[in-house]
């Protein structure tokens, strides 16, 4: 509970003797100071208990192979949140290591009366989260809050849904509860906590940028010709969603053509946490200019469909591995894992985009040098992947080491959900029966010249590469 304001999944509590030290709100996945859950929770136990507040935040080198692309992104986008912070007498502390052992060993130092963390599903993110519940028993309550979903994950469901088809009337039917106005930081009326009595180091973030021991091979990304920037931060995140719902919403029904500038463009955002998923959906639902199809459409994936990927990630475990395919897809890959390749393509070739088809050539060309790709060809990208591995296992471990490798929201159960999808048939059922792919649905080069002109979608990115000359056939 939130004192005051709406619950929101902060039931996922670990027991712990409450003393009268600051409360903590460890942040790892929601870099936000605006429409925090977390943080309102955290400012909430605060003011009741009459005690200091503080954010901690740890930087770790390396996590699941990010690159300078993303961490630099993350790095510019906490310089700005931590000015933020500041504005509301909130100070932030940046610490540097194991992050569940750093978090621990500060709120013990401090004496915290309560640590309060951010939800995520990532195996990594729920050992963390383990590992501090064990460091702070007997010591202090760990709260976790869930501020990624419009309607908290545990909230929505109990168990592994089977599809957007199960998990949709469950979610709608708690939308009137949840999709609510997010009170500002504080809230008002509040009442107000005690200054923050300990030094805390200024911190240098360029410095911290520089130092950092991550594949630097990755660029972060710059100016583009003809590629609108993507500018970290939460400033940059709000201006964002307010660039969409003014000049694109009402394109959102073209959202399936890469040429149509029909896409929202928010997805960094969404996964850095820079963004809040709620105050998209207050944004657009509020919006009379587009047409109810184009906002229904846009709230569907923004919701159901985001949240059916961290329902699935949380309670599979295993949603980076073939063994969290279905069982019919896991037959159908079984049955065709000899059939003949029309092409056998290792990491290498796939990370340089050079393979016998153009507009995967594209795509990839899009993702390496802009950390982005339209949706539509993340499905076809991650599809074809399939059809030019040996194996299955060989298919999903080169889409999410490219994925984590070179998109800015990479390392996302977004992402994680989409290449299971795509490639096991998740959330899916049989369809056609064709060689290697067995009976997951296909996507071809002559179905997407159906959908939308593949060539102008190919000369903007061999222009966007430099490479003016033709990069194959298609197979």
């Amino acid at each position: 509970m939130h004192g005051g304001i709406p619950a929101r999944d902060a039931g996922a509590a670990r027991a712990g003797k409450s003393g009268r030290g600051p409360v903590l709100y460890w942040m790892h996945r929601e870099h936000r100071a605006r429409d925090n859950w977390a943080l309102l929770h955290a400012h909430a136990e605060a003011a009741r208990l009459g005690v200091p507040l503080a954010v901690v935040w740890c930087l770790a080198d390396g996590f699941l192979g990010a690159a300078i692309r993303q961490y630099g992104f993350l790095l510019r986008g906490m310089a700005e949140t931590s000015r933020h912070l500041a504005a509301v007498g909130i100070p932030l502390v940046v610490l540097r290591g194991n992050p569940p052992e750093e978090a621990v060993r500060y709120a013990r130092s401090v004496g915290a009366s309560l640590v309060v963390t951010d939800f995520d599903v990532l195996r990594v993110k729920r050992a963390w989260l383990a590992s501090a519940a064990r460091g702070l028993a007997g010591f202090c309550p760990l709260h976790e809050v869930d501020g990624r979903n419009v309607v908290p994950c545990r909230a929505a469901s109990s168990r592994r849904e089977y599809a957007a088809r199960t998990l949709r009337p469950k979610i709608r039917r708690l939308l009137p509860e949840f999709l609510t106005p997010i009170p500002a930081l504080p809230p008002a009326p509040s009442v107000p906590v005690p200054p923050w009595p300990l030094p805390v180091p200024e911190v240098d973030w360029a410095a911290l940028r520089d130092g950092l021991s991550v594949d630097r091979s990755v660029a972060e990304v710059g100016p583009l010709p003809g590629i609108p920037p993507v500018e970290p931060g939460e400033d940059a995140a709000r201006a964002a969603l307010d660039d969409f719902v003014r000049t694109r919403l009402h394109r959102y029904h073209l959202r399936n053509d890469p040429n149509a500038g029909g896409v929202s463009g928010l997805s960094p955002y969404l996964h850095f946490g820079m963004l809040s998923a709620q105050r998209a959906a207050l944004a657009v639902q509020a919006h009379s200019g587009a047409p109810d199809d184009c906002r229904d459409s846009f709230l569907e994936e923004l919701i159901v469909r985001r949240e059916l990927a961290d329902n699935f990630c949380l309670h599979a475990q295993d949603y980076d591995a073939t063994t969290c395919f279905p069982d019919w897809a896991l037959a159908t890959l079984d049955k065709h894992r000899h059939d003949p390749r029309p092409a056998l393509y290792d990491e290498g070739q796939l990370a340089a985009a050079r393979t016998a088809d153009p507009l995967w050539n594209a795509a990839q060309t899009e993702m390496a040098l802009t950390g982005r790709m339209h949706g539509y060809l993340r499905m076809y990208w991650a599809k074809q992947i399939l059809v030019w591995s040996p194996t299955p296992e060989d298919a999903l471990r080169a889409a999410v080491a490219l994925n984590d490798r070179y998109f800015l929201d990479g390392r996302d159960s977004n992402g994680y959900t989409g290449i299971a999808w795509s490639i096991g048939g998740l959330h899916d059922r049989p369809w056609g029966e064709r060689p290697v792919q067995g009976a997951i649905r296909s996507m071809t080069y002559n179905g997407a010249r159906s959908k939308f002109d593949v060539g102008a979608y190919v000369r903007r990115m061999q222009v966007l590469r430099g490479d003016a000359g033709e990069q194959g056939a298609p197979v």
